[in-house]
C-alpha cells in the first residue's frame, strides 16, 4: 500500500494568501490570479458529469513534465511559497482566504481549481508568478499549464495569524485533513477507498481532479467545496459543507458511480498513523515512550454498544471486520492527551480525533480496520472505513451522506458507560514467582461516571472472553489516587495465531464500561 509522507505534508503547509474573486472582474484589472471566463455551475451538473464519466474508459489525470516534478522533493517544495498578494478571497467575499499548493514529488497530478459565485464558476489558472521560489528552482522549468496540486482554507482575516494558520487542506489523490480544536494536523480522511486490503487485488487511489470553491458568507457559516472524483473503477461528485468552529465539522455528500467491479469499497475512509504505544513498544525502538496520531478505533453500533479497539503495529497486514447495521458512528481517536507520554515537540498529544456520523440509514455492512506494519512514523499505516454489504458492481450507483468531526474528543460521549483510558501488556504470572512461558498479562484501565458513582463496597466484575487460550488470574482493583478502575488477567496461548479478546466491567446485570476489544498477536520466541 502506498502512503502519504505525513511530515512532508505537514511541513509543506506553508503560509500564503489570496485575492478577491468576482465573476465580473478580470485578472488584468485585479492584478491577482488569472481566471477563465464564467461558466454556469450547479452541483447537480457535477453529479451528471460524474455519472457520464463512469460510462467512459478511465483517463488518468494530467501529470505535467514528470521528470521535472519528480525532482521537486521535500526540500525543494518547502522553498516554494504562494504569494500573499495572489490570495483567493483575501479581500472577500467571505472570511476565509484560500491558498494553493504547488506540484511536487508527492503530489504530481494537476488538479483544476475553480472559484464559484452566483451560480457561475471560473477556472483559476496556474502561473509560476503566483509563487515565491528561488531563482534556480527546478520548478521554474514547468510548463505554464501545470496547474495546482491542492488548496487550503486559512483562518479568518480578522485573526493576526491568518497568513500562517490554515484549518483545512485538500492535497493528494482524494485525501484531505483538518485541524481539531487543539490546533494540530494529524489524521487524514479520503473521498473513497478502493481495495485497501482485499485479497488478490491492488489498491486504487481515485483522485479529486476538479475543485469548485465557494466562500462562506460569514464566520459561523460553511464554506462549500465541490469535487469531481475519477479512478479506474469509480467516479464521484462530492459536496463538502465546511464549518470552522469547535475544531472543524464537515457535512459530506458523495454520489458514486461504479465503472468496474470493486472487491472492497470503503465509504468515509480515515487514514492515520500508529507505530507504538505503552503496550507494544519494542525494546529501544525509539527514545520516545509513544508515537501515534491515533491510539484506538471507537465504535457506536446500531444496537447502541460502545466499543474501544486499541490500535497495533502488526507483524503482517491485518484486517478486522465489525459487522453492523445502521451504525451510529465510528472514528479513529487520540485519547492520550498527556505530553509526558510522548515527549515530542511535534505534539502528538494535540493531534485531532476524527469521528464519522452517518446521516440516514447506511443499512447492512461492516466497519473495517486495516493495520499495516511500519517501522517509522512517516507512514500512515492505519485505515478505517465502512464497507456496505451490497457489492459494488459495474453500472451501480449510490448516494451517501455523513458528517465528519475533527475534534479533540468524540462528539457524542457516552455518559452511561466508562471509557478505556489505557491498555498495558506484559509478562504473565505473579511477581516474585517463576514466570510461565506462553502467558501474557493484560491490564486495562477504565474511568468515567458509572465507576465514579460506585459505592465503596461496589467492586466491579470483569467479563472476559477470548477466541482461544485460557484466561486466569483475573483481578479488578481501584487505581491509586484516582477514580479509575483497572482489570488485569493472564492469557495462556500456544502458537502464534492471533487471539480475539473481549472485556467489559459490570455490576450485577448493569454494564459499567464500553467494551474493550483486542486482537493479540503472540510474537515468535
Amino acid at each position: 500500500m502506498s502512503s502519504l509522507k505525513r511530515r512532508a505534508f505537514l511541513k509543506s503547509a506553508i503560509a500564503a494568501s489570496l485575492f478577491p474573486f468576482s465573476p465580473d472582474v478580470g485578472a488584468a484589472e485585479t492584478g491577482g490570479l488569472d481566471f477563465g471566463r464564467p461558466e454556469p455551475f450547479t452541483f447537480q451538473g457535477l453529479v451528471d458529469r460524474a455519472r457520464l464519466l463512469s460510462t467512459k474508459p478511465y483517463v488518468p489525470p494530467y501529470r505535467p513534465a514528470p521528470d521535472i516534478v519528480a525532482k521537486i522533493d521535500y526540500d525543494v517544495h518547502g522553498k516554494i511559497r504562494f504569494k500573499p498578494d495572489r490570495a483567493l478571497f483575501v479581500n472577500g467575499p467571505g472570511p476565509y482566504p484560500v491558498m494553493f499548493f504547488h506540484l511536487g514529488q508527492w503530489f504530481r497530478s494537476s488538479v483544476k481549481m475553480h472559484a464559484v459565485a452566483k451560480g457561475a464558476a471560473r477556472e483559476i489558472f496556474y502561473s509560476p508568478d503566483d509563487f515565491d521560489m528561488p531563482a534556480d528552482s527546478i520548478a521554474r522549468k514547468l510548463p505554464r499549464d501545470s496547474g495546482f496540486a491542492g488548496f487550503r482554507f486559512h483562518e479568518a482575516r480578522r485573526r493576526a495569524d491568518w497568513k500562517t494558520q490554515d484549518w483545512l487542506a485538500f492535497l493528494g489523490a482524494s485525501y484531505f485533513r483538518a485541524i481539531g480544536d487543539l490546533g494540530q494536523y494529524g489524521i487524514s480522511a479520503r473521498g473513497i477507498a478502493v481495495n485497501t486490503s482485499a485479497a488478490g487485488t491492488t489498491e486504487e487511489f481515485p483522485e479529486f481532479t476538479e475543485f469548485y470553491i465557494e466562500p462562506a458568507p460569514s464566520e459561523g457559516q460553511p464554506a462549500m467545496v465541490y469535487a469531481l472524483l475519477s479512478g479506474p473503477s469509480i467516479t464521484g461528485a462530492y459536496r463538502f459543507a465546511c464549518h470552522r468552529g469547535k475544531g472543524v465539522t464537515q457535512e459530506v455528500e458523495a454520489n458514486l458511480f461504479v465503472r468496474n467491479s470493486i472487491a472492497q469499497l470503503g465509504i468515509a475512509p480515515l487514514t492515520s498513523m500508529f507505530w507504538f504505544a505503552e503496550y507494544d513498544a519494542g525494546f529501544r525502538a525509539d527514545w520516545r515512550p509513544e508515537i501515534h496520531d491515533s491510539d484506538g478505533l471507537a465504535l457506536w453500533t446500531g444496537t447502541g454498544e460502545r466499543i474501544w479497539r486499541p490500535l497495533h503495529d502488526p507483524l503482517r497486514t491485518v484486517t478486522s471486520s465489525f459487522v453492523d447495521r445502521t451504525p451510529k458512528g465510528f472514528g479513529l481517536l487520540q485519547r492520550d492527551r498527556t505530553f509526558d507520554h510522548y515527549l515530542d515537540g511535534v505534539r502528538y498529544e494535540r493531534r485531532p480525533s476524527l469521528w464519522v456520523e452517518p446521516l440516514g440509514d447506511w443499512g447492512a455492512g461492516a466497519v473495517k480496520l486495516v493495520e499495516i506494519p511500519t517501522d517509522d512514523e512517516i507512514h500512515d499505516n492505519i485505515v478505517a472505513f465502512w464497507e456496505p454489504a451490497e457489492p459494488a458492481k459495474p453500472g451501480t450507483s449510490m448516494r451517501t451522506s455523513y458528517r465528519l468531526y475533527w475534534q479533540a474528543d468524540e462528539p457524542f460521549p457516552a455518559d452511561n458507560v466508562a471509557h478505556v483510558y489505557s491498555t498495558r501488556i506484559g509478562r504473565g504470572g505473579k511477581p516474585g514467582t517463576a514466570r510461565p512461558k506462553g502467558v501474557t498479562k493484560f491490564v486495562v484501565e477504565f474511568g468515567g461516571k458509572p465507576l465514579d458513582a460506585l459505592p465503596s463496597d461496589g467492586k466491579p466484575i470483569a467479563n472476559i472472553t477470548a477466541s482461544r487460550g485460557e484466561v486466569s488470574y483475573v483481578f479488578v482493583e481501584p487505581v491509586p489516587d484516582s477514580k479509575h478502575w483497572r482489570a488485569q488477567f493472564d492469557l495462556a496461548l500456544a502458537g502464534t495465531e492471533p487471539a480475539e479478546i473481549r472485556m467489559f466491567l459490570r455490576s450485577g446485570d448493569r454494564t459499567l464500561t464500553e467494551t474493550w476489544l483486542c486482537q493479540f498477536e503472540p510474537r515468535p520466541t
